[in-house]
Formats: structure tokens, sequence, C-alpha cells
């Protein structure tokens, strides 16, 4: 059985392969955002949006290649009952920033694995991150450094690159704010001997 992550993103690919898994990526082709505000139409709480949104992706993907296995991952930032999108700009990505300095927001990280075309494990991990409170100045010379990079993140910023300054404290798994809950992955395909302990 082969592992496809229903994803084109490459930390999650990386950090898959690091752990010796054979993984390959096909992309799902979902229109997250509008199911996102869907979902949020509908009075779904954040876990629950990330957790709908990985389960959107492997369905996708998994109707294409039923014998495999697919992997599909979400992961929602909520700040004081609102979520974040990626930024559209660096003046969103400031805007973003500057309600994010010196509060606490939390990162849902959701995972669904199908297997013959039907979801057969899920599970949604928790990070909490505290960020310094911030001066415009340097969020400014921050977003002028990293744009590039941060742009297609939630938050707007990688704690495996500069990002990492902008916060205090950070309370959960360092995969979990990665995007992808490898720990408790890995732990169920050991139980189901996928792999090997």
């Amino acid at each position: 059985m082969a592992f496809v992550l229903a994803s084109t993103s490459p930390i999650r690919l990386q950090l898959l392969r690091s752990a010796g898994l054979e993984v390959e990526t096909v992309a799902p082709r979902v229109d997250e955002e509008t199911a996102r505000v869907s979902l949020l139409a509908e009075g779904a709480k954040p876990r629950d949006v990330a957790d709908a949104l990985a389960e959107m992706k492997a369905r996708k993907v998994a109707d294409r290649r039923p014998a495999d296995l697919v992997l599909g991952c979400d992961q929602v930032l909520e700040f004081e009952g609102t979520i974040f999108a990626k930024p559209e700009s660096p003046d969103q990505a400031r805007d973003h920033l500057r309600l994010l300095r010196g509060k606490s927001h939390r990162l849902l990280s959701a995972i669904v694995a199908y297997e013959n075309a039907e979801p057969v494990w899920r599970h949604v991990a928790e990070a909490r991150l505290t960020m310094h409170d911030l001066t415009d100045g340097y969020i400014d010379a921050y977003l002028a450094r990293n744009w590039d990079s941060v742009r297609h993140s939630v938050g707007c910023y990688k704690i495996e690159e500069e990002g990492v300054r902008l916060f205090s404290a950070i309370v959960g798994d360092h995969f979990t704010i990665l995007g992808l809950p490898l720990l408790p992955l890995l732990a169920w395909l050991g139980t189901r001997g996928m792999i090997a302990r």
C-alpha cells in the first residue's frame, strides 16, 4: 500500500519522509476558502473546521486512489473566536500580526486517513502560542525580510525560521505547529503494523 499525502505542502512532505515513510503527494484541488466560509456560516467550531477540511482533501484524492492510504491535513489558527486565513497581502499580514502581538492564539492541526476510499482514522492536535508585544517597526521589518516565505502560513510566521523570534511562549508539539500531528500518526501506523517498531 502506498502512502499518499493529499497536499502540496513541502514541510508536511519533508516531515513524513524524514520519519522514514515513502510518500508521494497529490494535489487535492479543493476550494478551501469557500469550504471554510461555508463551515463557519453553519457555526462550525475551529476544531471541526480543521477536521472537515482535512477530510475533504483526503476524500478528494482517495476517490482517485482507493487502493492507497491517503492522508489529508489542514491547519486552522483561532484567535479570540476568529479563524485566520493565509494573508493575501503584506498589509493583511501586518494587520494579523498587530492583532496577535502580546496575546495567545491556538493552532489546530488535523489529519484524516482514508483507506479503500473510506475514513479510517483522524486526529486533531492543538498548540497554544503567545507572541511578544512586537513593535510596529519590528513587524514591518520582519515582513519585509520574510514575506515570500510566510505568505503561505496562516499566522504569518514559520517557527522553523525567523518566526520563532515572535514568541515568548509555546505550549504544544513542534509537529502540530508545523501542520502535521506526526507522533499520533506514527503511533497509529505502528499499531496497525504499517510501519516497523
